[in-house]
């Protein structure tokens, strides 16, 4: 079953059944029959309905607010800032897609040539449950003005967000069957991707799940984008306020209470600031106050689900019993719901889950670094690779340092963060591909050739 259970109460509020397999091959037939429609129906006018899909969604804000913060937890002002990304990620597609998709032409020798950018075909979605509405933003709008079409299967535990999204497309003028909400099984994804008609697979999600459909496309040979984990670091080399360069890192860590991939989950301090950024740190830290992620004045939300609270108390505990330093958190709060108290780590090492895992909620780790170069090799000492934060009053030194960090971003004086008109993506154990901007437009595009 898909259910919606509160995380803030443990409460079980709504099953939906899981797709039958008639129903996931009904599902590819009509998404394949659709896009052979829907590529032939002029770009403007894609585009055109993309845009009003933008309208509603800021129309519906109040709904489709509530609705993640019951599903997974999310503080009721952090769904609100869901839905404005969301809102510009389309409008963005809307107004940019024509021009993104425009034959280039091409400089050879004895002739001439374009390149004409096409849609591909029937297209998997696999979105994960941190940001239920922007994940299927990223990969759905483009994609919808490109010309392909769309099977989303939304995480287990948002199938209500994932139903409304397909109302708003489908109330947008999207045809029915160009955009196909399922509650599917993981046996069902790979029946998809066997399926001839399906063209690619869009993934985001943890690493395992990612392996396991990069496997399944891989034998099929299907396209395939994976945005996956990241312990992204942040590198403090210098701060003439650091009360604010704090402000900054805390704020960052602790946006939809920590479960974010592109989050800064280790920072990297140089020595001469390392104890009072610990200190400081830890106060802010410790500051905040578990309640109703529906009332404003909250500030600590729960995690998505208990599981994901004992999982992430679990990899603290461990870290401590092999001699890191706990500075306050990491624990589970008394009361009903998936409360776990936000928590700084030092003294991590490589024998601790810790130091290579994601730690995936309100926690942090601070090591110290005595020189530039041992702060680039910490930072670098990850099988992940997706974005970074380098911090320096000098910004030549920042950007110096920033070049040598192995990720797919880096952040100068600022920590993570998504727009729509900037791609998103790692390498390295983050994943393949990249999102949003113009290069989130050319994932699943045939770049056919046409010489002259």
């Amino acid at each position: 079953m898909y259910q919606v259970t509160n995380p803030a109460t443990g409460e079980l509020l709504a099953e939906y059944p899981m797709a039958t397999d008639a129903e996931i091959a009904n599902a590819v037939g009509r998404a394949h029959e659709a896009y052979l429609s829907w590529r032939e129906t002029p770009i403007t006018e894609r585009a055109r309905l993309v845009k009003r899909a933008a309208e509603i969604f800021g129309e519906r804000a109040e709904e489709l607010s509530a609705i993640i913060t019951r599903e997974m937890g999310k503080r009721i002002d952090e769904s609100r800032g869901e839905l404005q990304i969301v809102q510009e990620i389309f409008t963005y597609y809307a107004e940019n897609g024509p021009t993104l998709v425009a034959d280039e032409a091409l400089a050879i020798q004895g002739g001439n040539a374009v390149v004409q950018k096409r849609p591909i075909g029937a297209l998997i979605g696999i979105m994960p449950w941190n940001y239920p509405y922007y994940q299927v933003a990223r990969f759905a709008a483009p994609n919808l003005v490109l010309g392909n079409t769309i099977i989303l299967k939304h995480a287990r535990n948002c199938p209500e967000s994932a139903a409304a999204i397909e109302s708003v497309l489908h109330d947008a003028g999207i045809p029915a069957d160009a955009y196909i909400n399922v509650y599917a099984s993981a046996e069902q994804i790979a029946s998809m991707l066997a399926d001839p008609r399906v063209q690619g697979v869009s993934l985001t999600g943890s690493e395992r799940a990612g392996s396991a459909v990069a496997m399944e496309a891989g034998r099929n040979l299907k396209k395939v984008v994976l945005e996956l984990g990241g312990s992204d670091p942040l590198v403090l080399l210098d701060s003439s306020d650091l009360d604010k360069t704090v402000g900054i890192a805390v704020d960052a860590r602790m946006g939809n209470n920590g479960q974010a991939c592109n989050a800064p989950k280790r920072m990297i301090v140089m020595d001469g600031m390392y104890d009072e950024f610990v200190a400081k740190m830890t106060e802010r830290m410790s500051a905040f106050e578990p309640g109703d992620p529906a009332d404003p004045s909250t500030t600590l939300a729960p995690l998505s689900s208990q599981a994901a609270a004992d999982e992430l108390v679990e990899q603290i505990a461990d870290a401590v019993a092999k001699g890191a330093t706990l500075h306050t958190g990491g624990t589970h709060i008394q009361g009903p719901g998936a409360f776990v108290a936000p928590a700084v780590l030092t003294g991590v090492t490589k024998d601790m889950d810790a130091y290579y895992g994601e730690l995936f909620g309100p926690a942090v780790v601070i090591y110290r670094a005595t020189s530039e170069e041992e702060a680039i090799e910490l930072a670098n000492d990850t099988v992940y690779g997706l974005g970074s934060g380098v911090f320096s009053d000098d910004l030549e030194r920042a950007r110096r340092v920033g070049e040598r960090i192995e990720a797919g971003m880096v952040y100068i004086n600022a920590a993570g963060g998504s727009q729509a008109d900037l791609p998103f993506g790692g390498i390295k154990r983050s994943g393949v591909g990249r999102e949003l901007g113009p290069l989130g437009m050319e994932e699943f595009m045939n770049k056919k050739i046409v010489r002259l």
